[in-house]
């Protein structure tokens, strides 16, 4: 199984959308609020050098906003 994290904002509508594609195809992930939580801020910075979010880490790979056809793609659901 697929280890994602997703850097989200609480008021984030792409934040949104993303975790409800996770619950909806029963996909675990772990959510960093960056806002509450600096470290994980300084973590999505580090890794994606993006400050806006949702940035999503499927096991490794990166991926900048609610990509939808990537994450599919990575976690081959389709």
């Amino acid at each position: 199984m697929s280890k994602i994290i997703i850097y989200s904002t609480p008021a984030c509508v792409y934040c949104k959308m993303a975790k409800a594609f996770f619950l909806d195809q029963k996909i675990d992930y772990i959510e960093k609020d960056v806002v509450s939580d600096l470290k994980a801020q300084e973590e999505m910075i580090k890794k994606s050098g993006q400050f806006g979010v949702p940035v999503i880490d499927v096991d490794g790979q990166i991926i900048i906003g609610f990509d939808k056809a990537k994450i599919v793609e990575l976690l081959k659901l389709g």
